[in-house]
């Protein structure tokens, strides 16, 4: 099905647009037309409906959880009472923040499919080879894996340990929760149920 779109739909946010497995005809404001398309990734039965994190998007989750510790530790420390300078947290700023981190909604993330390769996205992920065009698909089971995802962490690492990591830098954090040879982005990973 093919949908023309003037200049006046264009104005509509790009998701209204892409809505699964959509075919636009982009015009410009000549007579030249170019024609592109995207379809929404095919999920199979594990990632429709299993509670866990898919083994093949755990390294993608982990950094993301990563990212998004590292951002919510750096707004907690810009809100100290001397914002001239980060200032160390408290204990119980940091687990509480941790916390925080770990029960936020996840909206902005979901799965996208580039070269035949289904890849989490999201802030804090790089986006590597893309399409001109492709369509994401947020919500449903992928929120809630996230959120299992870093409690997860929070349960096999004290909040101090994350917490010195993220003094650290960014690297450090991520090295952390994802790297070594149980970790999540780790080739030789032993995979267990998130």
């Amino acid at each position: 099905m093919l949908h023309e779109v003037t200049s006046e739909a264009m104005r509509l946010p790009l998701p209204l647009l892409l809505v699964f497995g959509c075919k636009a005809i982009l015009g410009s404001l000549g007579d030249n037309k170019a024609s592109l398309s995207a379809t929404a990734p095919v999920l199979d039965d594990e990632e429709k409906y299993a509670s866990y994190m898919p083994d093949h998007l755990r390294c993608d989750a982990c950094r993301a959880v990563a990212y998004q510790m590292g951002q919510h530790l750096e707004k907690a420390e810009a809100k100290s009472p001397d914002s001239s300078d980060l200032q160390e947290l408290s204990e119980s700023i940091y687990t509480d923040v941790l916390d925080r981190t770990c029960s936020q909604k996840w909206q902005s993330y979901g799965v996208q499919e580039v070269n035949q390769m289904k890849r989490l996205v999201g802030p804090g992920l790089s986006k590597g080879t893309e399409a001109p065009i492709s369509v994401m698909i947020t919500g449903g089971p992928w929120p809630n894996r996230l959120s299992r995802t870093c409690f997860q962490y929070l349960g096999e690492f004290e909040e101090d340990q994350i917490y010195e990591a993220y003094r650290q830098g960014h690297e450090t954090l991520e090295a952390l929760l994802c790297g070594g040879p149980r970790g999540s982005c780790s080739p030789e990973s032993p995979r267990e149920e998130l």
